[in-house]
């Protein structure tokens, strides 16, 4: 009885003197060298967060009024080739279409963001 409880007892015991037995790795050292925020670090970073939310604010608005301009010119686009017949095209239907496809493109742009 008592060689069971031996072997039971350093059973129990082996895992924790293994893992006491392995090497140990030194603490890894705080290696950050930033000196903590002062008020003028706090309040710059404040700035470039509201600069940032404000740029975004005037992208998203340029970017509706973009594309109440493509709205307004894709209707009259659908006009124009609605008045005329198939062998006539006007010149000012090209026109509003090459208008059409650069205001997409300065759209689409502007979605893609600031790169």
């Amino acid at each position: 009885m008592q060689a069971r409880s031996f072997a039971f007892i350093l059973f129990l015991l082996l895992p924790a003197w293994a893992q006491n037995s392995a090497p140990r790795r030194p603490p890894i050292p705080d290696i950050s060298n930033n000196p903590p925020l002062t008020d003028a670090d706090e309040a710059r970073s404040r700035i470039e967060k509201d600069m940032a939310k404000k740029a975004a604010k005037e992208r998203v608005a340029a970017l509706k009024n973009d594309t109440d301009k493509l709205l307004k010119l894709s209707i009259e686009l659908k006009n124009s080739v609605d008045k005329s017949d198939e062998n006539v095209l006007s010149v000012d239907v090209i026109r509003k279409a090459d208008q059409i496809e650069k205001l997409a493109r300065s759209v689409k742009d502007r979605m893609k963001g600031p790169n």
